[in-house]
């Protein structure tokens, strides 16, 4: 079954189920979210934990081996398998599928990996068990409200604009986010903070990547590209990768344009892209600000590039 984030709470406050599957690429969420399970399982009298890492050369027996093994004490236990690949390979799939058909008894499996398809047929066979958490990377709209929740919580009290300076300053980076709002607690405690010393203590640790540069720059907003691209060659992103993504991205919207331009609607040309249901909006917004024309010579700029 899938359970959204902010359900979460709820959910635990309440019987645990047997499984639970952590999936996501944000490590501070994802941390924080296996964290808040784990928690949960010993207040509810799972004392006693086996960690497993299964990159590649992990015995998948191990897992049966552990469900079927009695505690010295007849504790409830939890098995925390994480899968740092998201690749279980075939041995690993029917593992993963046998426990789900013989779950043990005074067991709470929790499995934490990268954001997956959840089409798999070990996938299937967890949903159907337990519950799946998909954890979703907090975009540049949400991070200012995500900050200024996360400094309430640290009891902070701060003047207007605080928050978006340090949501500019950690965007890609919720662990930042987190320590630098941790350092404003401790150098200002109960004081109200103001822009000038939050400028002052703040670092600058966004971390971005090309894709943020492709949406950034379809969008057009110039200053926040120009940003995007001087992080991407602070953290040594190679240009031909860059280059790429901008590329591939213009050649879809440059079909698309010319698509439309032979009297196709927008929404066809959408549909016949395939664009993805969540970038609609900002695919829609180029169309209509460039047309096919211009579309056309930018992808003759990245040939020339």
């Amino acid at each position: 079954m899938r359970l959204r984030q902010e359900q979460l709470d709820a959910h635990l406050a309440g019987n645990l189920a047997p499984v639970y599957v952590v999936t996501g690429d944000e490590p501070l969420q994802l941390g924080e979210t296996a964290d808040a399970i784990r928690a949960a399982a010993r207040q509810a009298g799972y004392l006693s934990r086996e960690i497993f890492e299964a990159d590649a050369r992990f015995d998948w027996n191990r897992l049966g081996e552990e469900a079927s093994a009695l505690s010295l004490f007849a504790e409830q236990k939890i098995i925390d398998l994480r899968l740092p690949t998201g690749k279980p390979g075939t041995v690993g799939s029917k593992a993963l599928v046998t426990y789900c058909e013989n779950l043990p008894a005074d067991t709470l499996l929790l499995l934490t990996l990268p954001k997956l398809p959840l089409t798999s047929k070990w996938m299937k066979a967890l949903d159907k068990v337990g519950m799946i958490i998909q954890v979703w990377p907090v975009d540049e709209r949400q991070l200012p409200r995500w900050v200024q929740q996360r400094m309430r919580m640290a009891g902070l009290q701060a003047e207007a604009g605080v928050a978006e300076m340090l949501a500019e300053q950690t965007e890609g980076n919720l662990l930042a986010a987190r320590q630098e709002i941790e350092k404003l607690a401790l150098l200002f405690g109960n004081e109200r903070i103001t822009q000038a010393q939050a400028a002052a203590a703040i670092s600058d640790s966004s971390r971005f990547d090309v894709y943020s540069l492709v949406d950034a720059a379809l969008a057009g907003k110039t200053r926040r590209s120009i940003r995007i691209i001087t992080g991407l060659k602070a953290e040594g992103i190679p240009l031909p990768v860059v280059l790429w993504a901008l590329a591939r991205e213009v050649r879809t919207l440059n079909a698309m344009a010319q698509d439309i331009a032979a009297g196709a609607s927008v929404q066809q040309a959408l549909g016949r892209a395939r664009v993805w249901k969540n970038r609609i909006p900002l695919v829609s917004a180029g169309l209509k600000r460039l047309d096919a024309r211009q579309w056309a010579h930018l992808l003759q700029q990245c040939q020339l590039a």
